[in-house]
């Protein structure tokens, strides 16, 4: 029921625009359409490497992995596994629900998005080219550590 009700304001905010003004609401769907096709393939990829993930492992193995009763050896995995791999903010959000979804703990998800967001081990020589050694270092160290507050927060939290 609310998607629909987002949807029917959607479009009725969209119809509103139209009948203001044709031009502007047209050249905000073509800049709209073309975002949608950039970010096309990145989505794409994001469901083909979630249903592979899951084709792979079932339920029971993501909860023994990475699930509430894994601990903090579960969020230490799940953290490097962050740390290391290169996925956008917008396509790591659905797939921590899905994992979520399927047996995933909340705390273990949280130092994996975090990492994923704020730790960059594939970037690294760039941010040094960029940032110089020491700062880039410094930034990711404090990234990596502060992933383990925020998942003991949310473990406090969601409990």
């Amino acid at each position: 029921m609310q998607t629909t009700i987002f949807y029917g304001v959607a479009l009725s905010l969209l119809l509103l625009s139209f009948i203001k003004d044709r031009q502007k609401t047209r050249r905000s769907l073509v800049k709209a359409w073309k975002s949608f096709q950039n970010i096309l393939p990145q989505m794409l990829g994001m469901i083909t490497s979630i249903g592979l993930l899951l084709a792979l492992l079932s339920p029971a193995v993501i909860s023994e992995v990475i699930g509430s009763s894994s601990g903090w050896w579960g969020v230490l995995l799940a953290a490097v596994i962050g740390s290391i791999t290169l996925i956008p903010a917008f396509v790591a959000f659905p797939m921590a629900a899905i994992l979520l979804e399927n047996g995933a703990g909340y705390m273990q998800l949280s130092a994996f998005v975090s990492t994923l967001t704020m730790v960059g081990v594939i970037t690294l020589p760039l941010e040094i080219r960029f940032f110089g050694k020491k700062f880039t270092i410094l930034r990711n160290s404090l990234a990596f550590a502060l992933s383990f507050v925020v998942a003991f927060v949310i473990s406090k939290v969601v409990h």
